[in-house]
């Protein structure tokens, strides 16, 4: 998703967070920043999933392969997610 409608950061009073909400034709998206080498799904995730009714999360990380955390959640490693982005920033 190249151009969201609205971004977000989400927090609940209990905790749980999701680093960025993504808008997009009425649709929430996540996206999650982790600095391991095999990220797992989290707390945080499973109630975002739930509560906000986010289509999918992606879990960026720093490894070299993409695979999923749960039916609706994808690790993908940060190097894919730059080279999406290459031209974007100067």
């Amino acid at each position: 998703m190249v151009d969201p409608d609205a971004a977000y950061f989400w927090a609940t009073h209990q905790g749980a967070e999701i680093d960025l909400v993504l808008q997009k034709a009425g649709r929430l998206y996540g996206v999650e920043c982790k600095r391991v080498d095999a990220p797992t799904l989290t707390r945080s995730m499973r109630i975002a999933l739930a509560d906000l009714k986010l289509e999918r999360i992606a879990v960026v990380y720093p490894g070299t392969k993409r695979f999923a955390l749960h039916e609706r959640v994808e690790a993908a490693p940060l190097a894919a997610m730059v080279d999406g982005m290459k031209g974007l920033f100067p």
